[in-house]
């Protein structure tokens, strides 16, 4: 397991993709090539199903999103939206691109509003600074698995 922990992902040339190389249980290198998707200037993606995911040392987006039910359960297929200190849209992600518990975001210096939404469920929401050259972590909780 040495080798996830030291695995680094990194933008594919490009740009469409967040690319990690890792070793399988039998020493077999593989690559695991994650959508890095856009939108207006913002970049984001969507990681952290499996070892090899979780072990990695991602690009520095300066927003980590963190998607829990109850203490331990990590959830994926959240919708989320964010916005600026002002209240304006900076970015909608919609459940189907947030296919594992953790969402990275590009997004520039500022505060912002985060509201995640599990289908027919409470929505969750936090605010967050971030600034550049550092990575802030969210976790975005629900009570349990059902509310």
């Amino acid at each position: 397991m040495t080798s996830e922990a030291s695995s680094e992902a990194k933008v594919t040339p490009s740009g469409d993709g967040i690319e990690l190389e890792y070793a399988d249980e039998d020493g077999v290198k593989s690559v695991l090539t994650l959508p890095l998707h856009k939108a207006g200037a913002v970049r984001y993606f969507s990681a952290g199903v499996g070892v090899e995911e979780r072990a990695a040392q991602y690009p520095p987006f300066p927003l980590k999103l963190v998607f829990v039910a109850g203490s331990k359960a990590y959830l994926s297929q959240v919708s989320v939206t964010i916005t600026d200190a002002k209240g304006a849209v900076i970015l909608e992600v919609s459940r189907e691109q947030v296919t594992g518990p953790w969402l990275y975001v590009d997004l520039p210096s500022g505060t912002y509003t985060v509201t995640a939404t599990r289908e027919g469920q409470a929505q969750v929401k936090g605010v967050v600074t971030v600034e550049k050259g550092g990575v802030k972590t969210l976790y975005l909780r629900w009570k349990n698995g059902t509310s």
